[in-house]
């Protein structure tokens, strides 16, 4: 057998092979299985003489070195290897799945794939383009599956470079020596050292999930196969709860949704408003209430929680009366919020600013009005009763 048996034969998951090194918690084989994490796609994992396999990479020497979780087996022992196939298959299923998209959105628009992620629940291509359209997505999916429903043949061969090179490849061949090609038939041909199905049916489907911009171009989430069926039974149960806990139709969802966000938005206005009102009473009654020093009136209140946006109201509505200055003290979130009146002498961003290292505030503000964060309740009482002494 070949040291690169773990990526000529997709399908092999058992066999023996000898130890010819050791190392801190791995072994090296002269042959293995074993899948080392490479080009996007994550490592197989399995079991050795029975020991779990807790991790496959390749070093620096281009060697293959399974880390165990157990006791090392010694040099020149012959040891069976077991690579667990559920993990094995659903990575030939996202990678296959992979190659299939790929191909598609080049075929469909030209959009090349530029980078490609295999994630523990979801995978992701980033596209040489800055967006993708909802029917561009759906027109490459649809391509997709109808190819798995033909259940094409997936063919895996080497070739030299040079030889290569000469082919219709999606991507150039940038190495040297020889090369592993992954071919779907009379679609896709790719230099590739990961795991494949046989054949497209065996990919089972492909899902479309999200797109989004990535620095790349555009990035597009999908899933394969057993993992694609998972993933769209949690939806539509979630889908189902939702329309449980509305009252709906899974159907009439979406516009129900849309109709209360524009419900909840015309609320929020007008609990703002109420909120101004209310904010404006108390500032006035505040006012008049408020102690009043070398011509200012000073407001210091605490409020043990509520809306930052109330208290900010607040202060500014009393620092709209003549000669007033607030410090107000939300304790929850721990927030400072400050103002005062125009023209009055102190500089309350500046006065902020000065404090904010010593009592970790992350904030700041103009000359008549600022705003900060603390990192507690009690570092937020402790900075507001500097700010008092700070501006008398």
């Amino acid at each position: 057998m070949s040291e690169r048996l773990y990526y000529q034969d997709s399908f092999l998951t058992s066999f023996e092979a000898c130890v010819v090194r050791a190392e801190a918690g791995g072994v090296v084989l002269d042959r293995t299985a074993f899948y080392p994490a490479s080009g996007g796609q994550p490592n197989d994992l399995g079991r050795l003489n029975g020991v779990p396999v807790t991790d496959v990479v390749e070093d620096e020497s281009g060697e293959i070195v399974h880390r165990l979780e157990g006791p090392l087996p010694a040099i020149g022992e012959t040891v069976r290897g077991e690579v667990d196939w559920e993990r094995r298959r659903d990575h030939m299923q996202q990678h296959s799945g992979q190659h299939l998209l790929s191909a598609a959105f080049v075929r469909l628009f030209g959009f090349q794939t530029v980078s490609f992620h295999l994630g523990v629940a979801t995978c992701t291509i980033d596209l040489s383009t800055p967006a993708v359209s909802a029917e561009q997505a759906g027109r490459a999916e649809r391509l997709s599956n109808e190819i798995i429903f033909e259940d094409r043949p997936v063919r895996v061969f080497f070739a030299g470079a040079e030889q290569a090179r000469s082919l219709a490849l999606r991507k150039e061949v940038e190495r040297e020596g020889e090369v592993r090609l992954v071919e779907i038939r009379d679609l896709d041909l790719s230099a590739c050292g990961g795991t494949h199905v046989a054949s497209t049916g065996q990919i089972g489907v492909v899902l479309l999930r999200k797109i989004e911009k990535s620095r790349y171009g555009t990035r597009v989430e999908f899933v394969c196969g057993l993992r694609a069926a998972r993933v769209a039974g949690a939806d539509y149960a979630t889908l189902t709860e939702a329309a449980t806990v509305l009252s709906a139709h899974p159907d009439n969802l979406p516009a129900l949704m849309a109709r209360q966000v524009e419900e909840l938005k015309a609320a929020e206005k007008e609990r703002q408003k109420l909120l101004q009102a209310m904010a404006g009473y108390e500032a006035r009654e505040l006012y008049a209430a408020a102690p009043e020093k070398n011509g200012v009136r000073l407001l210091v209140k605490t409020l043990a929680s509520g809306d930052v946006s109330y208290a900010r109201s607040l202060a500014s509505q009393f620092a709209a009366q003549p000669n007033a200055r607030a410090v107000l003290l939300l304790k929850q979130p721990p927030t400072l919020v400050l103002a005062q009146s125009r023209g009055l002498a102190a500089d309350l961003g500046a006065a902020v600013k000065k404090l904010a290292a010593e009592y970790g505030l992350r904030g700041g503000g103009s000359r008549d009005s600022a705003q900060a964060g603390a990192p507690d309740a009690a570092a937020a009482q402790r900075a507001l009763d500097a700010i008092v002494r700070e501006l008398n």
